[in-house]
């Protein structure tokens, strides 16, 4: 339910931006919707997972919420920049790197934040083939950077983050991704203290 909302929300705030009576749409207008629901559905997997741990519950099986929706982020995180890559090609920008310096150079550190989550994310990826692996869990550490990364990120850049209730509402996701990551690492602390006490 909270996944539904959160895509609700996004392409509320989205449409209330972007679909002006008389406008057309541009790639421009279009790509933001991507981004804001990848954030929002990244958004529940932190939450439910703190939920998880502090009502004892495991995860489903099979985990159909998780795999849906991670594939959903997924394209979103794909299509986000990509079409603004497209968009930014096709008005004699070039690609990224150069079309970011041309395009946006007052905003250099936002869209590096973009870039940086965007390899963050897709790293995570790979966690059918290195998950198991010693080191995975400092991919995993990553996705918290990649996160904060994009929250910065959409408030620098996002035109929806003008709206006051999309912006509280971009705050409480911020604010309860915080708290759910500091829980969640705590509980998997102690649970491991307990293991080897």
């Amino acid at each position: 339910m909270a996944g539904l909302l959160t895509v609700a929300a996004a392409v509320a705030v989205w449409a209330e931006v972007r679909l002006v009576p008389g406008g057309g749409l541009t790639l421009y207008d279009l790509f933001p919707v991507f981004g804001l629901t990848a954030f929002g559905l990244m958004w529940t997997h932190f939450v439910y997972g703190a939920l998880r741990r502090y009502f004892k519950t495991e995860k489903p099986t099979p985990y159909t919420y998780g795999t849906v929706s991670s594939g959903i982020v997924l394209a979103m995180i794909i299509l986000h920049p990509a079409l603004l890559w497209f968009g930014l090609w096709l008005d004699g920008f070039g690609l990224p790197p150069l079309s970011y310096v041309m395009a946006y150079s007052s905003e250099l550190l936002a869209i590096l934040c973009g870039s940086i989550s965007l390899g963050i994310f897709l790293a995570y990826e790979l966690k059918r083939f290195f998950g198991e692996k010693h080191w995975w869990k400092y991919i995993a550490y990553l996705q918290v950077v990649g996160m904060i990364a994009i929250f910065y990120h959409a408030l620098e850049l996002g035109g929806e983050l003008n709206v006051v209730w999309f912006r509280a509402l971009w705050w409480l996701y911020f604010l309860s991704f915080g708290v759910s990551v500091i829980y969640s690492y705590y509980h998997d602390y102690r649970i491991k203290k307990e293991k080897i006490a």
